[in-house]
């Protein structure tokens, strides 16, 4: 942390908190101590369910700072979650929002817990049934080698697996962000993803820090405030999955000269959204590519006057970027294949999964699980490997037909997987979320002419909604077994 900075580091806009700079190198040694005063070790773990604001970053970067593990969670889990991750993780303290968190206060057993109550200004304050938690404990600074964070990944038929990250990884995928957005100390970000998950804390909270500027950290996020919010503050750049740009321009939006770029990443980014998101801004939309195994950033669009491509993640930011088969061995330049990256942001291997780790790295290199290729020395995905659809042969990318319907103007969203078929062994199914007047026919008929004949949607379901992550991904498979099993 810049501690002679004297400018604003984290600004919560739900209640004016502001923490400078070296306010917060301040708060992260005090609450350091009193972490280490309740107990906490070098190479031990702390469980966190905290909302977003200022008080989890200066909670994580306490916690790296004694040496210890933070382990984040999603506020919104149920009980029966919260006890598979916690006896998952085996915490040696959870951190809970005082008079919040019932399910995971159940599910918490006789784990120690610690109450943290939030300060109009200065650090929060961290007790323990009632008592405040004021002694501090001299501790042995972190080291680079160090776990920083333990999170799982989202898991789709497997159980999660459990990804160490290394303060090194970190600080190498916060430097690699801030050198390909070129972010300086006049830069301001707005953090409109969870804090629980790479993309929010690495991309728009660290790496911002990092480069000495400031972070909107709002606690809870709603559009109205959000374009207020970006005005107010001068926001120079927001980065978060395609699900929340949407959210964010559906119900209104407002100038905001001060945005220099716009960054998408966490799932795939539709052209037509791309498009509209450029109209409002007047600036440009970035999307990029990354995975929690990695730190986050793996390749992005660059900023003009490099071209940035709709459809396309960018060039390598972050790591080293291979297509490969399933041997290992690059496939012929312009063919598609299994994305591959290596470098210093990538974490040492899954935790006590050795099938796992067998099953995703090989000489340096973690296979992603996704399908992509290069197409001019940029990046374009495909889709999850296992989600590919073969159908009599043809391998079908979902995105692709996706962003099909997505172009309908009566589309709000759609989501697309393959259904068993006893003749091709597989065909494409489609489910989409209507924001006008069409129906399924129509829908099918629009495909027809965009696509190949035996990648239009054999049935499309008409959905209230398409559930998907915390961070806006969609787990395709599951959705389409749902809805075939439903019908």
């Amino acid at each position: 942390m810049q501690e002679g900075n004297p400018g604003p580091a984290l600004i919560c806009p739900d209640d004016g908190t502001v923490v400078s700079h070296g306010e917060l190198a301040s708060a992260i040694h005090r609450l350091a101590g009193v972490l280490a005063g309740l107990g906490v070790q070098r190479g031990q773990r702390v469980a966190m369910v905290l909302p977003n604001g200022p008080e989890i970053v200066e909670l994580l970067l306490a916690v790296a700072a004694l040496g210890a593990i933070a382990a984040p969670m999603n506020p919104g889990y149920t009980e029966a979650e919260y006890r598979f991750y916690l006896s998952d993780l085996d915490p040696s303290l959870l951190l809970v929002q005082l008079g919040r968190g019932a399910d995971v206060r159940a599910a918490a057993g006789g784990l120690p817990v610690a109450d943290m109550t939030i300060q109009r200004q200065g650090p929060p304050v961290l007790s323990v049934s009632g008592v405040e938690a004021s002694a501090e404990r001299a501790f042995a600074a972190g080291t680079p080698e160090d776990v920083a964070l333990l999170l799982h990944t989202s898991g789709t038929t497997k159980r999660p697996k459990q990804v160490p990250l290394l303060q090194r990884n970190l600080m190498a995928s916060v430097r690699a962000i801030g050198a390909h957005y070129r972010l300086g100390e006049a830069d301001v970000s707005y953090c409109a993803m969870p804090l629980f998950h790479v993309h929010g804390l690495i991309a728009s909270t660290l790496a911002q820090l990092a480069a000495g500027g400031s972070v909107v950290t709002p606690r809870r996020l709603t559009p109205r405030r959000y374009w207020q919010q970006v005005g107010a503050y001068g926001v120079t750049w927001v980065s978060a999955s395609p699900t929340i740009h949407r959210e964010l321009v559906e119900h209104g939006t407002a100038a905001a000269p001060s945005i220099r770029f716009v960054r998408s990443c966490s799932s795939a980014l539709s052209p037509s959204l791309m498009e509209r998101l450029e109209k409002i801004y007047e600036a440009p939309v970035l999307e990029a590519y990354g995975m929690t195994e990695a730190s986050h950033q793996m390749t992005s669009n660059p900023l003009p006057p490099q071209r940035h491509q709709p459809g396309s993640v960018g060039i390598p930011a972050g790591a080293q970027v291979r297509i490969v088969d399933k041997t290992g061995r690059d496939v012929p330049p312009g063919q598609a294949g299994e994305v591959a990256v290596r470098g210093p942001g990538l974490t040492p291997g899954y935790l006590n999964d050795p099938q796992a780790n067998a099953e995703s790295f090989f000489d340096g290199w973690f296979r992603t699980g996704d399908s992509g290729k290069f197409c001019d020395g940029y990046l374009r995905l495909e889709g999850r490997i296992k989600e590919l659809i073969i159908r009599g042969g043809e391998n079908i990318s979902p995105g692709e037909v996706e962003d099909v319907l997505k172009a309908h103007p009566a589309v709000a969203d759609a989501v697309c997987f393959g259904i068993d078929d006893e003749k091709y062994g597989q065909v494409v199914g489609a489910a989409v979320v209507l924001k006008g007047e069409t129906d399924s026919a129509q829908l099918r008929e629009r495909c027809r002419g965009s696509l190949a004949d035996f990648k239009v949607p054999k049935v499309i379901h008409v959905v209230a909604e398409i559930p998907r992550t915390p961070t806006g991904k969609v787990q395709r498979n599951r959705i389409g077994a749902q809805l075939m099993g439903q019908g």
